[in-house]
Order: structure tokens, then C-alpha cells, then sequence
């Protein structure tokens, strides 16, 4: 199917050519000179893409915006401006633009821009139709943020619920692993179904051999009545096996007969059980260094690895912080009756800043612990433990770069808010603050909802 552009510009002659030059590369184009008019398509037809001016009689492009937002959320929108100041480009990220162009417009560009635009919006809207489905049989708030990092997950989670496939979830802990995991279930035709969690790293090898395959009477000291494993528990369902790079090789191999054959014998029985079950597992192993050192049997980790999901640790998706924190201080103030309002601008700078080696699980804990200690009603950088606001501090005091703490590609835009207030909106000195070309900080500032006020 074709991407669906609408072009939205006063000038005939700039529509005619934009119009002639897209349909060429294979787009359904249609042209609007009345940004009114454009407001009445937008409602009566779905578009992938808007191309507005940016200076318009009767509304301007940042109306335009606001307006076309309050229909659809998630369409892609590039602003075309002849004015090329950064207050002009804040003012278009800030109001929800895509991204933008300024005049005259190079065409090579803007077809770079469009693939962009799409793609992210496309993911956008996959990311919003998994998260109806799965709010229809589970309320997934956990699941919080819309970095690049977070809607790639959640599109592979979209393209391979539907199916039986073995998924493998992997990153380090505390990333949301199990939030996924059940993602994937709830998003599946086994929504109705069981979904049961297995910790494998939380039992010894004697104890987790029962736990997954269950036991008859007599087959061990302890074993007074037959007891059904957690694979038949989660028959017609989902399994979801943790961290499961801890397993021994016995088990490994008992493991290997159920992904291959979906059947399996209780601890002490000769019966073979068969089970119709899907099955997730995730670990923060390095599992092709785990098959070289021979702790994971290598037909084990070509069962298991038949879809990777990768998620990304927290410092490399630092967009999501902010909207995290803004989730757990609703979660935990209500939880502990706590009128806490939200966290100051120190404390919220010293977080995003800080590289959380537990990850989301780490971050959550810190605002738990914060909205119980705070002096007031919002939280400070006092209320923070010293692992976060020690590094904060050195961080002001030896005024480092603020980019190392971050791959450059992921770079949080309030660093660079803050680098461009500090320099009085000069990019030169931002550029030269952040470690990077001030071509670079120009395009940062075209993709980032910058402020520079």
C-alpha cells in the first residue's frame, strides 16, 4: 500500500512541484492550499504524512499542528519554514512536528526525512494498537516510555505474538523482561489461557527438575503425593522461563526434549505427558559466550534463540526516565498516601543523568524510597540516595561533558535544553560543551522537541 502524503501550502506552484515529485516516487499525494480545508481531510481520511508551511493565512503551521494532533495523534508531520532561527525550529518541535525542513527545500533531504517520519510513525501506531489489545485483558501502566529503544521492542512484540514461536527476551536486569513476557502472552490467541512464571535461577537443580516437570508419590524424599510441573500448569498457554541461562545440563536436556517434542516424563514416571504451550524465556547472559565456555548446550541456545528480543538498559534510552519517574511518583504517592506532587528540576537533572545498573527496577526503588522520605511535597535532590546525587555533584563541579554519560544517538534532550541555556541559546559553545560538531547540535535540535527559552 502506498505511504498517503497530504501537502498543505498557500503557494500553487510549491504544492504542484512537491505534488509531482512524490507521486513520481510512488506516493498517494494529495495538495491543499486552505489549511482549513486540510484540517476537514485530516478528519475524513487516515494520511501517514503531513508536509505543511509553515506561514499560512487564516492559521499558521503551529495551529495547523495542534488542530491536526487533536485528530490524529500519531500522523507524521514535516513543517516547512523559510525561517531558519532555533526559537523557529523549538517552536515546530515543541507543537508536535515530526521534524522540518527549512526553505528552499532540498528534495533529496525531505525524501530522507519521509522514510523517517513514516517509519517512526508506523511504529508508533503499532505500539498504540498493542497496547488497546493488551489493556483489553490487562492493564499494562508498567509498560511506560516512547523512546526509539521501547517501540522497536514492542513492534517485535506485535509481529510475533500471533504466532507459536520460542522467544528469547535479553538485557541485563531489571529492564522489564517479565512485562514483556507477558505482552507477548496477553497479546496472543493464548490470552485466555494460563500464563505461568518459572525463576529458574531461584531453586536448586533438584528442587527446579519438579518444579517445571512435576513428581510422582515416592520418587523422592518429600514427594508424599503426585504434584503436576509447571508445564502442565501452562498447558494451551504461555511459559515464561527466567533467567534461564542459570539452568544445569541435566536439565538443559530434559528442556531440549520439551522444545522439541512438546512432551516430557514427571520425576520418578515413565508416563509421557504432552503439552500444547508457548514458550519465553529471557536471561541477561551473554548466551553465545555461555555456548563457548559449554555452560549452555548449543542445541539448547538454536531452540531457544528462534526470535531475539534485545531490550535496552535504561541509560540507553534516556528519553523514557522522565516519563518513569512521573509513573512511579503516581504509583507510589497513592500507595503510601503520600501528597507528593512530582521531583524538582535538580533531582529530576541528577536522575537522568545517573546510568542505573539495575535499570528500571532500580529506578522504581528510588522513588518508592524517595516518596516515602520526602520533606515535602515535591522531591528534592535531598531525598535522593547518595549513589544518584554523588555523581550529580561531581558532574557540577567538574562541569563534564554532559553527553559521556551517553551514547551521542540516544542523547536526552533536556541535556541539551540545558548546555543551550547555559551558552544563552549560542550552539558554538553548546556544541563544544556537548562533545559534538554544531551540525550535529543543528540536527538534534531538527529531531528533539528542544527548549530554549
Amino acid at each position: 500500500m502506498k505511504p498517503k502524503i497530504l501537502i498543505v501550502d498557500d503557494e500553487i506552484s510549491t504544492t504542484e512541484t512537491l505534488q509531482g515529485f512524490l507521486k513520481k516516487k510512488g506516493f498517494e499525494v494529495t495538495a491543499e492550499h486552505d489549511p482549513e480545508a486540510a484540517v476537514e481531510l485530516v478528519r475524513e481520511k487516515e494520511y501517514d504524512l503531513m508536509i505543511a508551511d509553515y506561514r499560512m493565512p487564516k492559521m499558521n503551521g503551529l495551529e495547523l499542528i495542534q488542530k491536526v494532533r487533536e485528530i490524529d495523534p500519531v500522523v507524521a508531520i514535516i513543517m516547512i519554514s523559510a525561517y531558519g532561527k532555533i526559537e523557529t525550529a523549538v517552536q515546530i518541535m515543541k507543537s508536535g512536528a515530526s521534524d522540518y525542513l527549512t526553505k528552499p527545500i532540498d528534495l533529496k533531504e525531505l525524501l530522507l526525512l519521509i522514510d523517517k517520519c513514516i517509519e517512526n510513525r508506523n511504529l508508533l501506531v503499532e505500539n498504540r494498537q498493542l497496547k488497546e489489545i493488551l489493556q483489553e485483558k490487562f492493564r499494562f501502566e508498567n509498560i511506560v516510555g516512547n523512546s526509539s529503544g521501547l517501540n522497536e521492542v514492542m513492534s517485535m512484540v506485535q509481529r510475533v505474538a500471533s504466532s507459536n514461536a520460542t522467544v528469547i527476551l535479553r538485557g541485563e536486569s531489571g529492564t522489564g523482561k517479565e512485562l514483556i513476557a507477558m505482552a507477548l502472552h496477553f497479546a496472543s490467541e493464548r490470552k485466555d489461557k494460563p500464563f505461568v512464571k518459572v525463576s529458574c535461577a531461584a531453586l536448586p537443580e533438584s528442587l527446579l527438575e519438579s518444579e517445571l516437570f512435576g513428581h510422582i508419590k515416592g520418587s523422592f524424599t518429600g514427594a508424599i503425593t503426585d504434584r503436576k510441573g509447571k508445564f502442565e500448569e501452562a498447558d494451551t498457554g504461555t511459559i515464561f522461563l527466567d533467567e534461564i541461562g542459570e539452568i544445569s545440563q541435566t536439565t538443559q536436556t530434559k528442556l531440549l526434549r520439551v522444545l522439541q517434542e512438546r512432551e516430557f516424563e514427571r520425576v520418578g514416571s515413565n508416563q509421557t505427558i504432552k503439552v500444547d504451550v508457548r514458550i519465553i524465556a529471557a536471561t541477561n547472559k551473554d548466551l553465545e559466550e555461555a555456548v563457548r565456555l559449554k555452560e549452555i548446550r548449543d542445541d539448547l541456545y538454536y531452540r531457544l534463540n528462534v526470535v531475539p528480543i534485545f531490550i535496552p538498559p535504561l541509560k540507553k534510552r534516556r528519553e523514557d526516565i522522565v516519563p518513569l519517574i512521573e509513573h512511579f511518583v503516581s504509583k507510589f504517592a497513592k500507595e503510601n498516601n503520600r501528597k507528593i506532587k512530582g521531583v524538582t528540576q535538580e533531582a529530576q537533572k541528577a536522575l537522568i543523568k545517573y546510568d542505573f545498573p539495575g535499570n528500571i527496577r532500580e529506578l522504581e526503588n528510588i522513588i518508592e524510597r524517595a516518596i516515602v522520605l520526602a520533606r515535602d511535597e515535591v522531591i528534592s535532590i535531598k531525598d535522593l540516595p547518595m549513589t544518584v546525587t554523588s555523581g550529580h555533584e561531581e558532574d557540577e563541579k567538574d562541569e563534564k561533558p554532559l553527553l559521556e554519560l551517553m551514547p551521542l544517538e540516544e542523547a536526552e534532550k533536556m541535556l541539551i535544553e540545558m548546555a543551550l541555556q547555559k551558552h544563552n541559546g549560542v550552539q558554538t559553545r553548546a556544541a563544544k560543551e556537548l562533545g559534538i560538531s554544531e551540525r550535529a547540535l543543528r540536527y538534534k535540535i531538527k529531531v528533539k522537541g528542544v527548549n530554549n527559552e
